[in-house]
């Protein structure tokens, strides 16, 4: 799995389990689903994700780094 998928997946299921939170636990997790998606929204702007950062560094390959290095 890319990069980038694998950023997609892990907000979706981070929306998810804010939301499940937010209707069995306490309506105040609906805070976290704001705080994915206006990271979401800022991301696609300016280009910083944390989350892909840390990605990267556990040794995520984007999909240019896949493509390149199944080329070689």
């Amino acid at each position: 799995m890319s990069l980038e998928r694998s950023i997609m997946a892990f907000a979706g299921f981070m929306v998810l389990l804010s939301l499940s939170l937010t209707y069995f636990v306490h309506p105040y997790f609906v805070w976290l689903t704001v705080f994915v998606g206006a990271n979401l929204f800022q991301s696609a702007f300016t280009g910083f994700c944390p989350i892909g950062m840390l990605m990267h560094k556990l040794g995520i390959k984007s999909e240019r780094e896949q493509v390149l290095s199944s080329n070689a």
